[in-house]
């Protein structure tokens, strides 16, 4: 077994470890306050939303040692940066993002980086210009990427000093 291999295995572990130990949401309280225009999401939502960060960062797992390819959009003809996040949400999550990394990041929200989940954009600034690299990240520090033709689509680790000194920011698309 590769190292790689070992890595998505042990990653994809965790992840339905932690999905078994889901707990249901508490029963709905009634509420006397007026409904607003656009109501907050319910708490039986919080769980659909969980599981699909999760699988999205499961799907970008899965397409580790894809070919690098500029412009690349699909895993037959490879990846690159944006169009493996691209793919990933669409695939796993239906969510059609579209744009270069650039793009995605005005298309959604940053977080703090600490309270970064799996499933969220990882922004780089990786040729002198702001968010001119992207990746999915998958918890435990680590994010997937399509980062070169030499290596594909890989998992780095964000206190990679190359990655930690470059980090942007973090953005969410799945609230």
């Amino acid at each position: 077994m590769t190292c790689r291999t070992s890595q998505a295995a042990l990653v994809v572990g965790v992840f339905a470890l932690l999905a078994g130990c889901a707990t249901p949401p508490p029963a709905p309280v009634a509420d006397r306050t007026p409904p607003l225009a656009s109501p907050p999401p319910t708490p039986a939502a919080a769980p659909l939303v969980l599981q699909a960060r999760n699988d999205v960062a499961l799907f970008a797992l899965s397409l580790l040692d894809t070919p690098y390819t500029r412009g690349g959009r699909g895993p037959a003809t490879g990846f690159d940066c944006s169009g493996l996040v691209n793919h990933v949400y669409a695939r796993a999550a239906g969510v059609k993002l579209g744009g270069t990394s650039a793009q995605l990041g005005q298309k959604t929200r940053r977080v703090d980086a600490r309270e970064r989940q799996p499933g969220d954009l990882v922004f780089f600034n990786t040729l002198g210009e702001s968010y001119s690299h992207v990746g999915v990240y998958v918890g435990n520090g680590r994010f997937v990427h399509a980062s070169n033709p030499r290596t594909g689509v890989r998992v780095d680790r964000l206190d990679n000093r190359y990655w930690a000194e470059r980090l942007e920011g973090v953005h969410r698309v799945l609230e």
